[in-house]
């Protein structure tokens, strides 16, 4: 592949980056499993409440696990890649003092959601610190969406509102990771797939930033996931969906930007999320229901509550997560003509599974009303 002639990181370069996701993966699962005891430093629980899925007191520090794994692991690769041939950039061009205001606004997130899994936060405080996070990308190091392709239509520019739609896009990416994150294996799995595509994209142009982060929050996730898998032993907490979520938006305007990927492929990437929280939010909204509250409204929710459980119902996210990756694939190496008929095909998806768990909870209801008793 191209990926390893392009210029910037040799092959040699490359291995090294692959040598550092494998210590990162066995670091990431043992600082989890050191997370999980009860005599850990940062041991903190998330009680279950009544719209939780979970019914035991379970720890909810993971995320913790998984982004000192990242800065490790980016320590690491930088120190080394320097140091095997520093003529050879880290960083892609144009990047070098960007990648450092990525990294510190990602670390800016990932304090204050800490704080608040630890003492609880305002909502009003926790949401200008994002905003203030996603300013320091949007304006700082200038990632920006400045226009939606449609294929075969044409292309809607965004003009003066690219600014502020990058910066709510990135703030909508943090929080609908925190609200996804609900189940056993969810948001890890979705990690581990969403950042694993976007590295085989990077992987793919040559881009050594793209490539070299998004392998490190993949493989991070992956030795968390292991004892995140039904039943779950420990649990993400805002520390790690919401900075996972946020970095996750900060790679897809800078995919953009970069032209490491074309617009839709991203977002069919991270789809199983996007869409499952953006439905919810507007389903919610158009019902005047307080959109900001707790809620069990989401279709994994749905899934668990009627029956299937948290192994059946994140078996069959994995699946729908493979499929949008793969869509994705698809899309980004299409023919023109192609790629309007994908989108079709990945909306016709979605609205059957909709439909599909629509009937799940039918069918349970009717089971309930069978089984009680008459009078």
């Amino acid at each position: 592949c191209r990926a390893w002639t392009d210029p910037g990181l040799s092959r040699r370069q490359y291995m090294i980056v692959i040598v550092s996701a494998l210590v990162v993966l066995v670091f990431a699962w043992w600082l989890t499993d050191r997370l999980c005891s009860p005599n850990a430093f940062l041991h903190l629980l998330d009680h279950p409440n009544e719209r939780s899925l979970h019914r035991t007191p379970t720890p909810r520090t993971g995320g913790l696990a998984i982004i000192a794994s990242v800065v490790i692991g980016l320590l690491a690769a930088a120190v080394v890649v320097a140091l095997s041939k520093p003529s050879a950039p880290v960083l892609p061009k144009g990047l070098a003092s960007g990648s450092v205001w990525i990294v510190g606004s990602m670390l800016l997130v990932c304090v204050v959601s800490f704080m608040d899994d630890r003492m609880g936060l305002s909502a009003s405080l926790r949401f200008i610190v994002q905003i203030a996070a996603a300013v320091i990308v949007v304006g700082g190091v200038g990632l920006t969406l400045s226009s939606i392709p449609i294929p075969m239509i044409g292309t809607i520019p965004l003009g003066w509102m690219a600014g502020p739609v990058s910066a709510v896009f990135l703030v909508w990416m943090a929080n609908l990771y925190n609200f996804m994150d609900g189940m056993d294996g969810f948001a890890g799995g979705m990690t581990v797939f969403g950042f694993g595509f976007l590295a085989f994209f990077g992987w793919q142009v040559g881009h050594p930033f793209m490539f070299l982060i998004a392998t490190l929050v993949a493989v991070s996730a992956l030795g968390f996931l292991i004892h995140n898998v039904p039943p779950a032993r420990i649990f993400m907490g805002d520390v790690g969906s919401i900075t996972v979520g946020f970095l996750a938006g900060t790679l897809i305007l800078l995919g953009l930007r970069d032209k490491v990927f074309e617009f839709w492929v991203p977002i069919l990437i991270f789809s199983p999320f996007i869409l499952d929280a953006t439905a919810t939010l507007i389903r919610r909204a158009v019902g005047g229901q307080k959109i900001w509250e707790a809620h069990r409204e989401h279709f994994y929710q749905r899934l668990v509550l009627s029956g299937w459980g948290h192994q059946k119902t994140v078996s069959a996210e994995y699946a729908v997560m493979a499929v949008s990756g793969l869509l994705a694939v698809a899309y980004q190496y299409a023919g023109e003509q192609w790629k309007l008929g994908l989108l079709v095909l990945w909306a016709a998806l979605f609205l059957g599974l909709a439909y599909a768990v629509g009937h799940v909870e039918e069918k349970r209801r009717i089971g309930i009303a069978l089984r009680e008793p008459r009078t």
